[in-house]
């Protein structure tokens, strides 16, 4: 035991509550999460004194319940976050861009992430001992109270519950691919199919199934691990398996083949750009990660939470640059805007075994289910941390059983109402963008304050800037591209 530093402020899902600094808490064993102190309780407008230690009050809540994480499980976690779905139409991305462009521009986006993610792991622990185990902490920290909740907790809504809609959305899909992969040519058993909302409501019973087992963030290191593993395996059997068959007949590597006008051509390059910038995921949840690792003056998180991200993003790169390149050369222009599977689909269907295809969708599907536990977390942890704040004790398991079936209804319901939410996904996307390549670099410059005149203070600055434009850009080409195509919603209708 030692002396611990105090924490400034303390992050509510709805207001910023300051801490009474004049109290001091003694004789507090700590594990490494952050230093005791008193929160103001706001309840019907009344301010009331609560001596409720911020220890007690981080141990309650299931990102920070239990911080005895190590590289290996934010490894497990980071692997299994940031690799999915939507990397899978990298390819198309390709189709606009051309080789050179397209290896540049996955190559620079891929760095730049690794950058900002270093960023967020050495902003994860102030000087004074205080952690920011959660985005909107950082941001609020950074931004100031309202600055920082208005930048940031949109973005962070839309990567959590948007995440676990769209894996619900895919993981739903993919199910029905693969009764459908076992029926084969019977038509009577494909007849007894379910509805896609069906499949949908099958997907999320799992997942909540799953959720009910894992009490905290740590407690999901089990379920990353198997995550990565199926994330990896069917990556890596997707671009290998489409590499293997050869191309087929026509196969073009013009980008100017697929389109007719210098507009048309301008907007097929803005829709790669975006799906290049929208491949990668996980920064939402990297302070969530780091959170569940123990620390002390002498061995501070960021030295294994760094060992995690290199480790997880070596395995990512693995994945994801074949992946893209290899269905390029495989199908070049003739891919399909949905992605490899479509391609594999749509030229070698009759030449794939059965067998093969079906272990694919069984690894998407325990995929999706992994990775929805992961985006899942910060949603619990803010539900619980309103009860917590209400009735200054933790919540019981009942509670907890409440608010994961009740999130999982939320999600359900979105899915199925909004199952078109993937043709957004360029769109939101470009909204959410500036969480991953813009905050962490404005983050460092208010918090660590570097001369202006440094080479961190101009890097940050530019690449800031520079995002920012990205963002726009993608948000006005993922509309242009909404009107052109005349998108049409069909709501309820999985």
């Amino acid at each position: 035991m030692g002396d611990i530093e105090r924490v400034s402020s303390s992050f509510s899902s709805f207001k910023v509550i300051p801490l009474d600094n004049d109290d001091h808490f003694d004789n507090i064993q700590s594990e490494g999460r952050d230093a005791p102190s008193c929160m103001a309780a706001v309840d019907g407008g009344e301010k009331k004194e609560m001596n409720i230690p911020e220890e007690d009050i981080e141990s309650y809540l299931p990102i920070t319940e239990s911080r005895k994480g190590n590289a290996y499980t934010a490894a497990f976690h980071l692997l299994c976050s940031g690799i999915g779905t939507p990397a899978l139409v990298l390819p198309f991305a390709f189709t606009s861009l051309g080789w050179s462009w397209g290896i540049v521009i996955l190559t620079l986006v891929f760095a730049w992430r690794l950058y900002t993610m270093w960023l967020l792991v050495h902003l994860h622990e102030s000087s004074s001992g205080t952690r920011y185990s959660r985005y909107l902490q950082l941001s609020i920290a950074a931004f100031g109270p309202k600055l920082g909740k208005c930048l940031a907790i949109f973005p962070i809504m839309y990567l959590s519950g948007g995440t676990c809609v769209m894996s619900i959305i895919a993981g739903g899909g993919t199910l029905q691919l693969f009764y459908n992969a076992i029926c084969g040519n019977d038509h009577n058993c494909q007849h007894k199919s379910l509805s896609g909302a069906e499949w949908f409501l099958l997907f999320i019973c799992l997942a909540i199934l799953i959720a009910q087992f894992c009490p905290n963030l740590h407690s999901l290191a089990w379920v990353s691990f198997v995550g990565s593993i199926m994330g990896v395996a069917y990556f890596t059997l997707i671009w290998a398996l489409s590499i293997s068959k050869g191309r087929p007949n026509g196969v073009s590597y013009n980008p100017s083949d697929n389109v007719t006008t210098t507009m048309a051509r301008f907007r097929a390059i803005l829709t790669g750009v975006a799906i290049i910038a929208i491949a990668f995921r996980g920064h939402n949840v990297v302070l969530e990660i780091q959170g569940t690792l123990p620390t002390n003056p002498k061995h501070p998180t960021r030295t294994s939470m760094w060992r995690g991200v290199i480790s997880s993003y070596s395995f990512i790169a693995m994945c994801i640059f074949p992946l893209a390149i290899g269905g390029y050369w495989s199908y070049g222009n003739l891919m399909p805007a949905s992605g490899t599977m479509a391609a594999i689909a749509k030229y070698h269907q009759e030449s794939t075994p059965k067998w093969l295809t079906s272990t694919i969708h069984i690894m998407v599907i325990i995929q999706c289910l992994c990775a929805f536990q992961i985006y899942a977390m910060p949603v619990f942890d803010n539900f619980e941390r309103i009860y917590v704040n209400k009735q200054h004790k933790a919540c019981p398991r009942w509670v907890k059983s409440s608010i994961k079936l009740f999130f999982g209804g939320l999600t359900y319901f979105i899915s199925v109402a909004f199952p078109f939410l993937g043709s957004l996904a360029a769109f939101v996307g470009g909204i959410a963008l500036p969480l991953s390549l813009v905050y962490p670099c404005f983050m460092w410059i208010s918090i660590k304050k570097p001369s202006r005149n440094s080479l961190m203070y101009c890097l940050n600055m530019i690449l800031g800037c520079l995002g920012i434009l990205i963002s726009v850009v993608q948000v006005a080409g993922a509309l242009w591209n909404l009107v052109v195509q005349k998108f049409d919603a069909n709501f309820f209708s999985p």
